[in-house]
Parts: C-alpha cells; sequence; structure tokens
C-alpha cells in the first residue's frame, strides 16, 4: 500500500507539471512502469529520482535509462552523465554514454 501511495506522489507531481498532457488516463494505474520511471528521471528534482529508487529496483530504472534516455546522445547529455555518476555508479560516465548509443546504433542499423 505504501508503495502505491508513493507512486501516486510520483504521478501527482508529474500531473502538477503538465507531462501527461497527451495521455488520457484517470490515474496512476493506467501508467506503465516506464514510463513514470522516464519521465521521473527526465522531469523531477532529485528528491523524486530518490524516492524512484526505493519504488523500483535499480535494474529496471538503469534499463528505462539506457532504452529512453541514453540513446538521445547528446540531447540528454548532461543529465546522463549525472545519472551515470550519481546513481548508476558509473566511473567514467561520458565513455559509457558513447559505448552504449553506439551499441544501440549498431542493433538499429
Amino acid at each position: 500500500m505504501k508503495n502505491q501511495s508513493e507512486k501516486n506522489q510520483l504521478f501527482n507531481r508529474l500531473l502538477d507539471q503538465k507531462r501527461f498532457w497527451s495521455y488520457d488516463m484517470p490515474g496512476v494505474e493506467e501508467v506503465p512502469d516506464d514510463i513514470l520511471i522516464e519521465k521521473t528521471l527526465l522531469y523531477l528534482d532529485i528528491d523524486d529520482i530518490n524516492l524512484l529508487f526505493r519504488l523500483f529496483p535499480a535494474r529496471k530504472i538503469k534499463q528505462v535509462w539506457l532504452n529512453r534516455l541514453v540513446v538521445q546522445g547528446d540531447y540528454y547529455g548532461r543529465l546522463n552523465k549525472f545519472l551515470a555518476w550519481m546513481y548508476f555508479d558509473i566511473k567514467k560516465p561520458e565513455s559509457y554514454l558513447k559505448r552504449m548509443e553506439s551499441r544501440y546504433l549498431k542493433n538499429i542499423l
């Protein structure tokens, strides 16, 4: 029950910032976890990201980060470097991000 109220807290903060303007959904139950994770990483602050890590396994958050944010390349460059260093304990964020981006590009080509 506590997890649901914390998910609601993140969802409501995102709603307050109009981050679900293109979605027609009545509540947090309708939001897939990967969308909630992605939007929290992109738009909310450190306290909310810390809450995210209490709600979901780090492995799941990292997978969403890699699949949705890292593949954007330089568009989220500073954010990705910060997340890599702060939350995923990556020692050399710049080279890691370039490697992950290259791997993604090889897979789609």
